[in-house]
């Protein structure tokens, strides 16, 4: 059980103090490397052996690491293919047209957009082992969602992207003609490797749900969570769990009819991502004219995800509008705010204008462009608590529970 320690500083290390994936996985590597050359000489204390030493462990280490860069040798020659593409996307304009056809395929439609980068990822992730896998749909459509998601107001935890995209790649290894895992399988089995391939696909379909509730509802990666919030957050997602697979296999307490069916996927539904209804009461994001947002003196708080109205003027002499996002990195001014975010703003008046753009800063890379002119910003709206959600979901499901209960007995 001791050699969980490291999986836990891993996921530590990445969750609570955002490190780093490469310096979280050094942590759980020291941990690991101590662990290895501590346990014979603990062991031997414990138990009172007189011959307890420390060399024995070390003797494990090194043996292990041998063992360790044998194994590696396979999976460098997939990783170093991977960079080929990886080389040859970042040399060329492929990761810019895929960003492009995802968003004129998806019209600006967010769940669309990750539908089609769900898509794209069992393409791109066919064949390919896992390291190389993750490298690949990493580095070609996680940039996607984030910079297509950025310009039609989602704002997502980038460990929630990787997640996504790295769930669909990983399908690709039993979603047909090339799912290896499929092939594999059918060599055990005897079976057909295409209908064990389109067998193994439409079961994970019945999970391919949970990735999209990673990008949509991120307190269940438990990002900026208290320890109470914490434990509510694994309750909940532990019954919505239960209730989606419930409504999947038609199979609660007895069998479901088809509107109890129906009844459950919109209560795991509404517990999964209940800002969906609570964003039809209340409006996440409300405009205001920048320049009524300057004379009013508000402040703009911490974390807070800022919706930018610009216009410019093209070659042709029309104006053009769009939308950059950006995220307060501090509590203060929105000038000030925005200046720290590389955007230095030109003030006269109600006209208020990009004057310019630090490159590589925040403002750079969600595409502020210097003359453009600031008309407005979309602030989040305080929102009603997730339990005028909760609460009717959960009698919906009382409801379901006794009526399933009477035809049982």
């Amino acid at each position: 059980m001791y050699y969980l320690l490291p999986v836990i500083v891993l996921v530590w290390c990445l969750m609570v103090e955002r490190l780093s994936p490469g310096l979280s996985a050094f942590w759980a590597a020291l941990l690991t490397i101590f662990i290895i050359v501590t346990k014979p000489y603990l062991e031997g204390v414990f138990r009172d052996e007189k011959q307890a030493s420390l060399l024995s462990g070390v003797k494990d280490l090194f043996d292990g690491m041998v063992s360790g860069a044998r194994n590696m040798a396979s999976i460098s020659i997939a990783t170093a293919t991977a960079g080929v593409i990886v080389g040859v996307v970042s040399q060329t304009s492929v990761g810019a047209v895929l960003a492009d056809v995802v968003e004129v395929l998806s019209f600006g439609n967010i769940t669309l957009m990750l539908i089609l980068v769900a898509i794209l990822c069992m393409v791109l992730g066919m064949g390919l082992p896992t390291t190389a896998n993750y490298i690949v749909v990493s580095s070609l459509m996680a940039t996607v969602i984030v910079e297509v998601g950025a310009s039609n107001g989602l704002v997502v935890p980038l460990i929630a992207v990787h997640l996504f995209v790295f769930y669909f790649g990983l399908m690709a290894d039993v979603t047909p003609p090339v799912g290896l895992a499929s092939f594999a399988a059918a060599a055990v089995s005897g079976g057909r490797p295409i209908q064990t391939g389109i067998i193994a696909f439409k079961y994970a379909l019945r999970t391919a749900i949970l990735p999209f509730l990673f990008i949509f509802n991120s307190d269940l990666l438990l990002i900026d969570v208290t320890i109470a919030q914490g434990i509510f957050i694994f309750i909940i997602a532990t019954l919505a769990m239960l209730i989606f697979t419930a409504a999947t296999q038609g199979y609660f307490l007895v069998k479901s009819k088809k509107w109890e069916t129906a009844l459950l996927l919109l209560i795991a539904f509404s517990i999964f991502r209940p800002n969906f209804w609570i964003d039809k009461i209340v409006e996440p994001y409300r405009y205001m004219a920048m320049s009524e947002f300057l004379q009013q003196g508000n402040s703009v708080t911490e974390g807070m995800p800022l919706r930018v109205h610009v216009s410019e003027q093209n070659y042709s002499g029309e104006t053009e509008n769009s939308i950059h996002m950006l995220i307060a990195r501090e509590l203060g001014d929105i000038e000030v705010v925005m200046k720290n975010a590389g955007l230095n703003l030109y003030v006269s008046g109600d006209t208020i204008e990009v004057d310019s753009v630090g490159i590589g800063s925040d403002a750079y890379e969600a595409g502020f462009e210097p003359f453009q002119m600031i008309e407005g910003l979309e602030v989040a709206n305080k929102q009603p608590s997730k339990a005028f959600v909760y609460i009717p979901s959960l009698l919906l499901l009382l409801l379901v529970v006794v009526i399933q209960r009477r035809r049982k007995q």
